[in-house]
């Protein structure tokens, strides 16, 4: 009798006969799946709160965000990585994408490459990692080789660890510092982990990410204060969210933006009567938190 593999890489006994079923059943069971997958994520939120809660004692300063990952999950890993800089301004010196395989694993499976273990461990050593970074590795099953090894490379190094995974027990839950469960079981279809794991993978670092960010005082009254303003699109943005917190006219705000060179946050202070130059210094002062620069403007 052959054992089935439990997990995310087991199979579901309710999707049996799947593809004789109709496309609306098919539909349905996949829905289903999508729900249980931010269901998952719920029970994940304490964790999520004390990993952000670590990664920001750490960045608040000078270190680097890592994500770690192979096939789909190093996907999803760098997709959440590489939306921070036009959303959040976070600087590219401090933005680490390790994928196995590398840039061209993005778009192509490349063979025994999430096996490459000394890969993982040559890579954290290429980027000298420290006990300033955090270094986030992400994979559904929990044991691939190059996504642990990589985590047990950097958390020797002195790295904060935060291992993603959707199964108990597994290696990548007890190489990271701290451990972040997704639990979402067997998958519509067995084994893949683009579906139910990958959604769950997705919501979670969206959630770190973003609060993060929040903590790191790049987001004030749910607007993306330190957004980079590449577009007219974003242009017309910016104008946006410094009439909406300062309150001021259309006007008013864009001429505080041209005079910042496009920082928001710089500009939001300048509608309130303070030269470029001083709402620099009060951010520069209060670690680039608007609200707290706000309130020390106040007579």
């Amino acid at each position: 009798m052959i054992t089935l593999p439990v997990g995310v890489e087991g199979r579901d006994p309710r999707t049996r006969g799947l593809d004789a079923w109709p496309d609306a059943a098919i539909l349905d069971a996949l829905w289903e799946s999508q729900g249980a997958a931010i269901a998952a994520v719920r029970a994940a939120l304490p964790a999520l709160g004390d990993s952000v809660a670590a990664a920001h004692a750490r960045l608040r300063h000078d270190g680097r965000l890592f994500y770690i990952g192979a096939g789909t999950s190093g996907r999803i890993a760098a997709q959440d990585g590489a939306e921070l800089a036009p959303t959040f301004n976070w600087p590219s010196e401090r933005l680490v994408l390790l994928l196995a395989g590398g840039a061209e694993a993005l778009t192509t499976g490349i063979e025994g490459a999430e096996d490459d273990e000394p890969a993982a461990e040559q890579a954290i050593g290429r980027h000298a990692v420290t006990a300033r970074d955090v270094v986030l590795g992400i994979a559904a099953s929990g044991r691939t080789p190059y996504t642990c090894a990589a985590i047990a490379a950097a958390r020797a190094a002195g790295a904060l660890t935060i291992g993603f995974a959707n199964v108990a027990q597994s290696r990548l839950l007890h190489a990271a510092e701290l451990p972040l469960l997704l639990e979402t079981g067997p998958e519509v279809i067995a084994g893949s982990t683009r579906l139910k794991a990958g959604t769950a993978q997705k919501a979670a670092l969206n959630l770190f990410s973003t609060l993060l960010m929040v903590r790191l005082g790049r987001v004030h009254d749910g607007h993306m204060v330190d957004m980079r303003s590449s577009n007219a699109k974003l242009r017309e943005r910016a104008v946006r969210i410094v009439g909406d917190i300062a309150p001021c006219s259309p006007e008013a705000a864009a001429q505080a933006l041209q005079a910042t060179h496009g920082d928001i946050k710089a500009a939001v202070l300048v509608t309130q009567g303070l030269s470029v130059q001083a709402a620099s210094s009060l951010l520069a002062a209060h670690d680039g938190h608007l609200r707290a620069a706000l309130l020390a403007s106040q007579p």
